[in-house]
């Protein structure tokens, strides 16, 4: 007996890691698998855009990226490009240079937040240091760079306003609230300029460089970094009962180290004893582990915030940001890609139920 092949469709959703319900129809499919065909395209390129002459070099950029990855960003500027001219070479580079700076910014991410693990393997600072994981994450933000400048100043211009936003929202998460700020509005600012922009970054690109008309490009920037918000909240859920064998993190990882989340901050504008108490004990903990502690120490108070009002409204929020997104989405032509652009944002918003 013949195995019967796996539709276009199926191989996305494997790869995402979401069900089967974004590509659906004939139609549809027959745009999955063009983005299919498009981001074997970019994995190819960017195992070349990897090789380094230097020995220390090249093992340290392809660390990470040989542990693995959604992709989403590729998916998603491979998506949007089918407005134009869909995965012409231009938007296969565009896509390429914004994975390699997703991928940079994780080697700093995972230096600043002092993270154990990253896609199931040990972080690349455990495994080389603080400075070769920094200067690794510069040298996959170079690279990204002189993919871009193939095409541009126009190209040049996204890939530093996007840069520049990614740094900014590091930046503001690392200096934390000031006086007169609102928490909640401070972290979504900072989840638009940390995850959003990137996001953004890559729906806008690939409306720009497949050559689709030119009133797309600003719902579909507003579309990604909505979505980027969304994912980021999303997560903050995720994180508190994630199976760190599925994530590649261990569960309660940024509170642990002392990080913000959506529903620590919400728990915090509780006015219940309650309320009060655990947020209490959890900075309490953050600040023993801070100490030396052992991290374990807190696994009871994330628990018990696993299964407060603040997660839910947190989810509810993401779903919010969700529909916005998909609001967005209201001036492209109805069809399949405006179908499977909805599809994906609610998708998304579905994974942590």
């Amino acid at each position: 007996m013949t195995s019967s092949p796996v539709s276009p469709g199926t191989r996305l959703a494997s790869r995402l890691g979401f069900s089967d319900r974004v590509f659906l129809g004939p139609a549809a499919r027959r745009i999955a698998s063009q983005i299919e065909d498009g981001l074997d395209l970019v994995e190819k390129g960017l195992a070349d855009e990897l090789k380094h002459a230097d020995p220390v070099a090249d093992a340290a950029a392809r660390y990470l990226y040989e542990a693995g990855g959604k992709r989403i960003r590729p998916v998603l500027t491979l998506l949007a490009a089918q407005l134009g001219d869909g995965s012409i070479p231009a938007v296969i580079d565009v896509a390429k240079a914004l994975e390699l700076t997703h991928l940079g910014s994780l080697y700093h991410d995972d230096v600043m937040d002092g993270a154990d693990t990253r896609r199931g393997v040990p972080a690349a600072h455990g495994v080389w240091g603080n400075n070769i994981a920094i200067l690794t994450g510069d040298i996959l933000f170079s690279r990204a760079s002189q993919i871009m400048s193939r095409y541009g100043a126009r190209a040049m211009r996204l890939q530093a306003d996007t840069f520049e936003r990614l740094v900014l929202g590091q930046m503001h998460e690392t200096v934390g609230v000031q006086p007169g700020d609102d928490p909640i509005e401070f972290y979504l600012r900072v989840l638009a300029d940390k995850t959003g922009s990137l996001i953004a970054a890559s729906t806008q690109g690939g409306v720009i460089f497949s050559n689709a008309p030119a009133k797309f490009e600003e719902p579909m920037r507003v579309y990604g970094e909505k979505v980027g918000v969304a994912f980021q909240l999303l997560d903050d859920v995720i994180d508190l009962s994630a199976n760190a064998q599925e994530t590649g993190k261990v569960p309660g990882t940024d509170l642990r180290a002392g990080v913000p989340t959506m529903p620590s901050l919400l728990l915090k504008t509780g006015s219940a004893p309650a309320d009060i108490d655990l947020a209490r004990r959890i900075d309490d903990g953050v600040a023993r582990i801070g100490e030396g502690a052992d991290p374990a120490i807190l696994d009871g108070p994330l628990a018990e915030l696993r299964d407060h009002d603040a997660t839910r409204r947190t989810l509810e929020l993401a779903r919010t940001w969700t529909a916005d997104a998909v609001a967005a989405l209201s001036v492209l032509p109805k069809g399949a890609v405006r179908e499977a652009l909805t599809r994906f944002a609610e998708t998304l918003a579905d994974r942590s139920s």
